[in-house]
C-alpha cells in the first residue's frame, strides 16, 4: 500500500480517537476496523480482515492477520496473531508468543514465549512461558482443548488431540499426551539425579 493511502489511514484512525505512538510506524488494511479508547504502540502491523474491539492496547512490534480482538485485550509486544484467531474479552497475549487458528477466553493469559495452534481455550486460563501446543505430526494438525481454570505449567508441551479439563492442573516441564480429568493434577517429569561430591574432570 502507498505512504499516501497509509497516510490517509492514520489520520481516518487518529480522528476516530485511536491512540498511536508513533503513528508513521504503524501500517493498517484497507478493511481494518478499529473501536473506541484503543491504544497502539510504534512498529505494529495490521493485516487484512482485522477487527479490534473497546479499549484494547496492541505494544510494539506486533503482528495481526484475519482475527478478531474483543473488547479489554492486551496484546504484545511482539505478539504475532495469525488467522482465524479471536482474542476473547480480557484476555492477554504477552511478548513473543504466537497463535494460530484459536480462540483464547475470556480473561485468559498467554503472558510469554508460547506457541498456540488450533487451540479452544476457556475462560480465566493461565499458559506459563514456554508452553507449545503440539499440533502437527507432519500429516495432519489436531486440535487441543483447554477448558475453564485451567493453569498450564512453564516449559510444558501439550500434545494433540487432546483435552485439559475444568480447574487441572499441568506441571511445569511436562510432556502431556493424554487427556487430564477435571481438578487433577498432570505431571511427566524425569527424578532428579544428584551426585554427592562429584569433582569436574580436568584438562
Amino acid at each position: 500500500m502507498k505512504d499516501s493511502s497509509q497516510k490517509k489511514l492514520r489520520e481516518k484512525f487518529i480522528k476516530l480517537g485511536v491512540k498511536m505512538i508513533g503513528p508513521e510506524t504503524i501500517f493498517f488494511s484497507k478493511d481494518t476496523k478499529i473501536g473506541k479508547k484503543v491504544t497502539i504502540e510504534p512498529y505494529v502491523v495490521i493485516g487484512s480482515n482485522v477487527k479490534i474491539g473497546n479499549n484494547v492496547i496492541i505494544k510494539s512490534f506486533s503482528h495481526l492477520e484475519s482475527c478478531k480482538i474483543e473488547n479489554k485485550v492486551e496484546i504484545g509486544p511482539y505478539a504475532r496473531i495469525r488467522p482465524n484467531t479471536i482474542l476473547k474479552e480480557g484476555s492477554k497475549v504477552g511478548n513473543f508468543v504466537e497463535i494460530k487458528k484459536s480462540t483464547l477466553g475470556n480473561k485468559s493469559k498467554v503472558n510469554h514465549l508460547s506457541y498456540v495452534g488450533d487451540a479452544q481455550i476457556g475462560k480465566s486460563v493461565n499458559i506459563g512461558a514456554g508452553t507449545i501446543t503440539c499440533n502437527y505430526d507432519g500429516i495432519n494438525k489436531y486440535k487441543t482443548k483447554i477448558k475453564d481454570k485451567v493453569f498450564i505449567g512453564s516449559n510444558s508441551s501439550l500434545v494433540a488431540p487432546i483435552t485439559i479439563n475444568e480447574d487441572s492442573i499441568v506441571g511445569a516441564g511436562s510432556v502431556i499426551t493424554k487427556n487430564v480429568r477435571k481438578k487433577s493434577l498432570a505431571l511427566t517429569r524425569s527424578p532428579q539425579l544428584e551426585v554427592k561430591s562429584y569433582k569436574r574432570k580436568k584438562k
